[in-house]
């Protein structure tokens, strides 16, 4: 039986304080979240660290989704700073085998993530050393990005392929389209400016969970 499509508050700053007030706020509705931190090179914006994560007490479990070059030289970081998971983009690093490797010794579970434009075909090597895999639908980097549809059709492709592989989407997701992308049955909707752009976060949370719970049931 299929599970119901669940949805993760996913935040986005550059701001320490703003990362504990987000968080904070979010652990009230919440026992999962996804930070996404960005380097200002694999994409253009700048975000937290994972020191500044370290330093707060996160009640709620969360992962990474590190959108920064050469990945491996983040995961220890982001282990001893107590992420559950670490997703990071294929296209980031020429390294992904040692990636991987080093995971491993970590005992860190990652997922990869790809871009809109990067094909299906290009992780499935990988998919015995990734614990899930994120289709970004939007062009990384920003909170807000336009919505790429196409993407929908990559989802169902690669569930028809590795159907076991657990896979999330994130980028671009509100309460006009969360139905038709529970729909592919992705496991999981990340969800940042439609969770905390709103004047109730937890209300649009709610919303957002009860939408993808319909579809996808």
């Amino acid at each position: 039986m299929k599970n119901t499509t669940r949805v993760v508050p996913a935040i986005l700053t550059d701001d320490a304080a703003a990362l504990s007030d987000m968080a904070e706020q979010a652990e009230k509705f919440t026992n999962y979240l996804q930070i996404d931190i960005m380097d200002g090179a694999f994409v253009p914006s700048k975000s937290i660290t994972a020191k500044q994560i370290a330093a707060l007490s996160l009640k709620a479990a969360w992962e990474a989704h590190i959108m920064v070059k050469n990945p491996q030289d983040y995961l220890e970081d982001f282990k001893k700073a107590g992420a559950k998971r670490v997703i990071f983009h294929f296209e980031a690093t020429k390294q992904l085998p040692e990636a991987f490797d080093i995971a491993n010794t970590l005992k860190l579970p990652v997922g990869l993530a790809i871009n809109p434009d990067t094909r299906v075909e290009s992780v499935i090597p990988y998919v015995d050393k990734m614990d899930c895999l994120l289709f970004l639908s939007v062009n990384p980097g920003f909170y807000g990005s336009p919505f790429i549809p196409e993407v929908l059709k990559k989802i169902k492709k690669f569930r028809s392929l590795h159907p076991d592989m657990e896979t999330g989407i994130d980028g671009g997701i509100k309460e006009s389209n969360i139905a038709e992308v529970a729909q592919t049955g992705v496991d999981y909707i990340c969800v940042g400016s439609a969770v905390f752009m709103q004047d109730d976060p937890a209300a649009s949370y709610r919303r957002l969970s009860e939408l993808a719970a319909k579809a996808s049931a």
